[in-house]
This record gives C-alpha cells, sequence and structure tokens, in this order.
C-alpha cells in the first residue's frame, strides 16, 4: 500500500477541504464543505463520482450507480417523478409485480408486447370501455388478429362482427348459428 498524501484547508469564506491524494493508484478524494455545500469528490484515471449535498437537494453523478438492500428499498416523494434510461431499462421481479396509479396510465413503444406464460387478462370496471384501435386504422390499415390453438370466446350482452368488405366465417368442423329467433338477411342469399 502506497503512501498517500493528506490535506485539511481551513478558511473563513471557503469552508474546510479534506483531500486524499494516492498518487500510486491515480486516486484523489476530496470532502468540501463551504458553509452552503457539502460535495464528496473521488477522481480517477477512468471517471470521477461526486455527491453534492444542500439543504434542498442531494445530487449523485457517476459513471455507476448500485444500491444493495437485503431487505426492502423503499422511494417516496410527493411531487412529479421521472425516471429515464437512454439505453434499455429491464424492470423484474422474482415474485408478483404491480403497476398501479390513482389517474390514467399510459404506456407507449414502437413495438408494445405482452405476454404470459399461463393467462393474459385485460380488463376493466363498471362502464368501462375496452379499445382496441391504431393512428393506422383512419388509414384503413389496422389489422387484428385473435387467435388460440384451443378456444377463442367472445362474449357481450351484444356482440356485433361488421365487415365494410367481405365478412366470412368458415370451421374444418361443424359450425353453428343458433339463437332464439335468427334472422339470415341479404339481397342474395345462397344456403347449400
Amino acid at each position: 500500500m502506497g503512501t498517500k498524501v493528506c490535506t485539511v484547508v481551513m478558511a473563513k469564506d471557503g469552508g474546510v477541504t479534506v483531500t486524499v491524494d494516492n498518487a500510486d493508484d491515480k486516486i484523489t478524494q476530496t470532502i468540501a464543505m463551504d458553509g452552503t455545500s457539502i460535495t464528496i469528490t473521488v477522481k480517477g484515471s477512468d471517471a470521477t463520482s461526486t455527491i453534492t449535498q444542500t439543504a434542498e437537494k442531494v445530487a449523485i453523478s457517476c459513471k455507476q450507480f448500485e444500491v444493495t438492500a437485503s431487505e426492502t428499498i423503499t422511494m417516496t416523494s410527493t411531487k412529479a417523478s421521472t425516471y429515464k434510461s437512454d439505453d434499455t431499462l429491464d424492470l423484474k421481479s422474482a415474485k408478483d409485480m404491480t403497476l398501479a396509479s390513482d389517474k390514467d396510465v399510459s404506456i407507449s413503444g414502437t413495438n408494445v408486447k405482452a405476454t404470459g406464460s399461463t393467462k393474459v387478462s385485460l380488463s376493466g370496471g363498471g362502464q368501462s370501455t375496452l379499445d382496441l384501435s391504431s393512428s393506422a386504422a383512419k388509414l384503413a390499415s389496422l389489422e387484428v388478429d385473435a387467435s388460440g390453438t384451443s378456444k377463442v370466446s367472445v362474449k357481450g350482452a351484444m356482440v356485433e362482427v361488421k365487415a365494410d368488405a367481405t365478412l366470412s366465417a368458415e370451421s374444418t368442423g361443424i359450425a353453428t348459428l343458433k339463437g332464439s329467433m335468427t334472422n339470415v338477411q341479404g339481397n342474395l342469399v345462397n344456403l347449400g
């Protein structure tokens, strides 16, 4: 372990600065207290990390930031909060995960994919509406594909299927159309 040079500078107008200089590893550690803020700086040959604390704010600037807790981590704010990554963002949980808001929730992306190994549910309570739409629908180019290897069910008090061009319903097995009263209408109806 090499020799470290330690200095303490005290000044009435500049406050207190403590510096540890490690020439062998090319690292300088500094703690500066000027009466307004406390700044801790670790400067190396490849990177510099800084923690600056004032009465209202704590700012951390570094190349890598890591928090590890053996039990829980809680973060709470009373104002708007932002978490942003200029690269890949990964949120992962070994158990259940919940994203909830008392107001609207928006998810957007070039491609949005929801996958469940057992089940995927989209639901709304009360008089809510489930709307599948696209801005491309104005150009009549929205394509919706619902498929299942065993069963696909569509249920509601009233179910309407409508096509502006061709409507096809086909089964390789038995096809059943059933109702307490069944209407088949058209300018030309071809059965058989």
